[in-house]
């Protein structure tokens, strides 16, 4: 895919904090958000990875905040998934605000785990892929 995988969000009022910036909290439900949309997107439910017994997982997670975020700012969050020979893969996001300023960059690690197993599936890209009714999102 040439251009990012993004969805457009409206900062509410409600997630900022008593500064009147974004909570730091709120940063990871946009990523999250994100991820959902891409899988979304690409033909993947939630209820499609229950019945195969699998499910994502986030190992660990990174945010590089770089300018504020007000409420009423409207952003783009991109999700870019990176796929390794391991059984984890890199999804690189950024918030991007209207003007094109960058508000924040977060990389995480993340996996598809058997959820009798409890233990992560190797090649998870070729799992999403096998799942999605547009595999170009699981390409790199």
């Amino acid at each position: 895919m040439a251009e990012p995988f993004s969805v457009p969000v409206t900062v509410r009022g409600y997630e900022t904090d008593v500064q009147g910036h974004l909570n730091q909290s709120v940063y990871l439900q946009y990523a999250e958000h994100a991820r959902w949309s891409l899988l979304h997107a690409s033909g993947i439910s939630q209820a499609d990875l229950a019945a195969r017994g699998v499910g994502p997982v986030v190992l660990e997670t990174t945010i590089r905040y770089r300018r504020e975020l007000l409420a009423g700012d409207d952003v783009e969050v991109t999700c870019a998934f990176l796929w390794g020979t391991g059984k984890s893969f890199r999804v690189e996001q950024t918030i991007v605000k209207a003007d094109g300023t960058v508000a924040a960059e977060i990389t995480a690690v993340g996996g598809l785990m058997d959820l009798t197993e409890r233990r992560l599936l190797p090649d998870a890209r070729k799992h999403f892929a096998s799942m999605a009714t547009d595999p170009a999102f699981y390409e790199n």
